[in-house]
């Protein structure tokens, strides 16, 4: 063939395109515009045909030609074949689409095949994000093209107009400059033919779906319903569908891939995915629609009520309103539980008339909702130094409690740091009245930086002051607990629960102690429940520290629950100390006095400690400093100056008065069965004295006892009298001193009650000592309890038998073999001065303790 008849080909094929496309292009423009009516009817039509021409290039419609292609690539041996890479779409044989080209290659590529009326392969990219594509950034399978028309673009873009023809294979990739250029190999398609049965029964489903999912988009675009009606070959239809619907980019590159029947079958699949996933979203949709409509009711419904409110001059409605503004500034904090019960409670009280009883109800319970702490922290202080150096400074000693705030804070920082969730400890300290167990509360919260909460429990009966009461009651409000947390306005503050042994037991109102287990559990404090709120509140970022006296009137429950830490007595050094560094400094400023006005030999705090208070803490020993610092205060008021220069010990008798307590002393050196015991009691350790006496009678002498004892203490006493009885040989007493002596018991101070186990051996010396007409030696005492075999068990509140034994001037102690490990954990200080013997019987006790005949 000649190169004449090659180019005049080449030409004819150039000027059907082009007629094509005009004729589709005036073909849709009659059916979207009407006539001018400024112009006349040629010079219209003319007009008409000009703005089609030039709208179809900028918003090109892409179509399918039908039929065979009428082209076939011929590539000499050796020639390459321009490649142009194309982004986000794939071009389909018989397709016409429009191309908008910007990269410097794609244009010059595009120039050059435009001018020799070439073909080029199309193909898409594998990544749309890659600007100079190689091989492996390509697609294998591509579509052969020619250029329909090129039109100029926007700042130095081409719109090209490309038609595809059929599908090739890129095989290599040799040259990338000027533009790409590749060695392809043409694939040829096989279409069914009009038998295959499954193939028509395929494309009338794949027809029957694009049109549903053409509908379920709204109204069908007429180029779109036209080309769906129009098309007559399958392969025509297959490839617009794949060419035009909003198909993956990776799905469109499978479907080209494929035969002609196989891209049917897969492209059904494909479509039935997609309508089933715009059913889906159709269906979210419609739902929000019509969540959406009920909420605009509901808001005209609304305004429409708070304009006749506001007619009749109701301020109801300016409440909801604040309460409304209130909410939004804390829902961002509330969990969807809160959440839900406030929108459920402020749909009813929008309802209700304000002259309703119900509506304060509900009033009540939405402020107390919007007082609650929920998810509202204070920041801790993770500095261990800078706290323990205010523990130190508000409360001398007390190193257990102090150890066990630094480890909680030490473990709290580790915890943080990981981003875990830690638990606050509960603890209990216990001790006797005065020593600092609840102002240690308040030192804990300025340590740890954060807010402070005191709840008295004293007197507690009724459970309702802990769970709250329901709202159904008049004057129902939460309990201790909510009260508390919206005082603190914080959900972590140190809450001090003070004199928990105090609480009332159960009654006709329940049982506060058993509503206190929730509190204190801290597996169960993360939803506690209170009957007013109805919901529950998270009480396990909450510090709870609770106080007693005595821990054998809590509830063994409670107890178990607790970290109880024992907060013990102090000694005068340590009274001396406390009263120099806090009690004299407070009570110089609440009086209004310098430190000048009101200075203190060094024989003054003792002599105060020893005759004018009787405690194991230091409260009586604040009133007597404050006591003489208003009589200081009072001569400063009226004379301008203190009488006093400077205040010493005999001075203490014209400022406070007599002595008011002689601690007593051992008097068992003159006396036949009178013996020091050791006693604890709840306002420290005390000492006693057992006394005993005989008197002769004629047979079937008798025990009896006096000094308002207890039930444990007479069966201590009952106990060494029949031990007694039972064991005269090992104590060499005859054996008929029972049987011939009345026995008398007493302890002194018969209006004190006295009880408890301890007193035991105390007895059993009492009584061998006026038997056996032994003296006891001088400043012994003892403490611990018998069997009736005569073995000597462990007892309680050892330090602070100590600290009595040492104002009473003791210098030996009896204790039990077992009690020597308590010993061992008591500070050197409190033991300064003491012996202690050891003992595991009762013949141990009385060789130490009785002097020989």
């Amino acid at each position: 063939m000649s190169d004449e008849t090659k180019d005049q080909k080449k030409k004819t094929r150039k000027k059907v395109r082009e007629q094509t496309v005009k004729d589709r292009n005036e073909t849709m423009t009659k059916k979207s515009r009407k006539p001018s009516s400024s112009l006349p009817n040629d010079e219209a039509m003319e007009e008409r045909s000009r703005n089609a021409r030039e709208r179809s290039a900028r918003n090109f419609i892409p179509y399918v030609i039908e039929g065979k292609p009428d082209f076939q690539l011929e590539l000499k041996e050796g020639e390459l074949l321009p490649i142009l890479a194309v982004r986000n779409m794939v071009l389909f044989p018989g397709a016409i689409v429009p191309i908008t080209v910007a990269r410097s290659k794609s244009l010059k590529l595009i120039h050059a095949v435009y001018e020799s009326d070439g073909a080029l392969g199309v193909i898409a990219q594998r990544d749309a994000q890659v600007d100079n594509p190689s091989m492996d950034d390509l697609y294998s399978v591509g579509t052969v093209a020619h250029i329909v028309r090129l039109l100029d673009g926007e700042e130095g873009t081409k719109t090209v107009i490309l038609e595809g023809k059929h599908k090739i294979e890129l095989k290599d990739l040799p040259s990338t400059r000027p533009y790409l250029q590749g060695v392809v190999e043409t694939l040829h398609e096989s279409v069914p033919d009009e038998s295959d049965r499954e193939f028509a029964a395929t494309m009338e489903l794949v027809k029957e779906t694009a049109m549903k999912i053409v509908k379920m988009h709204g109204p069908i675009p007429q180029e779109i319903t036209f080309a769906l009606k129009n098309l007559m070959t399958s392969e025509g239809l297959v490839n617009y569908i794949c060419g035009n619907f909003g198909i993956e980019t990776s799905e469109k590159q499978r479907l080209l891939s494929l035969d002609v029947k196989e891209r049917a079958t897969y492209l059904l699949s494909v479509l039935m995915k997609e309508m089933d996933e715009d059913r889906l979203k159709m269906e979210i949709i419609n739902r929000a629609k019509s969540e959406m409509d009920e909420q605009q009711r509901n808001y005209f419904l609304q305004q429409q009520i708070r304009a006749i409110q506001d007619e009749l001059g109701d301020s109801s409605q300016n409440d909801i309103e604040k309460y409304y503004e209130r909410a939004r500034l804390k829902q961002e904090k509330w969990p969807e539980s809160v959440k839900t019960v406030f929108n459920n409670v402020m749909h009813r009280l929008e309802r209700l008339n304000p002259s309703s009883p119900d509506y304060n109800v509900e009033c009540n319970y939405v402020e107390t909702i919007l007082n609650m702490p929920i998810g509202e922290f204070t920041e801790d202080s993770f500095d261990l130094i800078k706290v323990q150096k205010q523990l130190d400074k508000d409360h001398f000693g007390l190193e257990k409690v102090k150890e066990r705030i630094l480890e909680h804070l030490a473990v709290l920082k580790l915890k943080r740091d990981k981003g875990e969730e830690m638990k606050a400890p509960i603890l209990c300290l216990y001790g006797p009245p005065g020593v600092g167990k609840t102002s240690l509360g308040r030192s804990i919260a300025d340590a740890l930086g954060r807010r402070y909460v005191r709840v008295s429990l004293g007197g507690l009966h009724d459970e309702a002051e802990i769970r709250g009461h329901r709202r159904t009651y008049i004057g129902a409000m939460p309990g201790r607990i909510v009260q508390s947390l919206i005082k603190a306005k914080s959900s972590n503050p140190v809450f001090v629960l003070d004199e928990l042994d105090k609480i009332t037991g159960a009654g006709v109102n329940g049982d506060p102690s058993s509503a206190m287990l929730e509190v204190l559990d801290p597996e169960q404090n993360k939803a506690f429940h209170d009957n007013f709120l109805d919901m529950d509140v998270d009480l396990s970022n909450v510090m709870f520290i609770a106080t007693a006296n005595n821990i054998g009137s809590i509830p063994r429950p409670l107890l178990d629950r607790m970290e109880l830490i024992e907060v013990s007595g102090y000694v005068e050094e340590e009274k001396v100390k406390i009263a120099q560094k806090y009690l004299l400094p407070k009570e110089l400023k609440e009086n209004g006095l310098e430190k000048d006005d009101m200075r203190l030999a060094k024989d003054v705090l003792p002599a105060l400690i020893e005759s004018y208070t009787r405690e194991s803490g230091v409260r009586e020993l604040q009133r007597k400093i404050g006591k003489m610092a208003r009589k200081i205060a009072y001569q400063v008021s009226r004379n301008g100056s203190s009488e006093y220069g400077l205040i010493h010990a005999n001075d203490l008798a014209t400022l406070l008065g007599p002595k008011e307590y002689s601690h007593e002393r051992a008097e068992n050196e003159k006396y036949f069965g009178v013996v020091t015991g050791l006693a604890w009691t709840a306002v420290g350790g005390e000492i006693l004295f057992v006394e005993s006496s005989k008197n002769k009678v004629k047979t079937g002498g008798k025990l009896s006892m006096t000094g308002n004892l207890g039930d444990v203490m007479k069966e201590s006493a009952a106990l060494a009298y029949e031990y007694i009885k039972s064991h005269t040989d090992q104590l060499n007493l005859d054996p008929d001193i029972i049987d011939q002596h009345n026995v008398h018991i007493h302890v002194p101070d018969g209006a004190i009650p006295k009880d408890g186990p301890s007193a035991g051996i105390t007895i059993v010396t009492s009584l061998v000592s006026t038997l056996a007409e032994r003296k006891v030696r001088t400043h012994f005492a003892m403490t611990g309890e018998i069997t009736l075999r005569g073995k000597v068990m462990p007892v309680g509140g050892i330090k602070e038998k100590i600290l009595a034994a040492k104002r009473a001037g003791i210098t030996d102690l009896i204790l039990c073999k077992e009690n020597e490990k308590d010993i061992k954990e008591i500070q050197p200080l409190y033991l300064k001065g003491l012996s202690f013997h050891y003992v595991s019987d009762v013949l141990e006790v009385l060789d130490l303790a009785l002097e020989k005949k």
